[in-house]
């Protein structure tokens, strides 16, 4: 799975999502963003649907140089609808 701006095409560039919960996400990205920051994110399932939702950045640390990404980032979903909630759990346990 892997969260993505929400609304942009299967091949935009993605963000390269680390941990998923119900509860948020950890992503890298090249792309600085504050705490407090709200993105609408697409978070892309295996079968190649998508939910959409809000998530608020809680914090941010700078990577190495040479990572994989510039900074790591910690999400925390704020308005992911219960059908969706569901939908990930289902996700989330089958990959466990």
């Amino acid at each position: 799975m892997f969260c993505r701006p929400a609304g942009v095409g299967l091949f935009h560039e993605t963000l390269n999502t680390r941990n998923l919960s119900l509860g948020g996400a950890r992503i890298f990205s090249d792309e600085v963003f504050n705490p407090g920051h709200r993105l609408e994110l697409d978070i892309v399932l295996p079968s190649g649907e998508f939910l959409r939702c809000w998530a608020e950045v809680m914090w941010v640390t700078s990577r190495e140089p040479e990572g994989d990404a510039r900074y790591d980032v910690g999400l925390r979903f704020t308005d992911l609808a219960e059908a969706d909630i569901q939908r990930l759990a289902t996700v989330l346990e089958s990959e466990r």
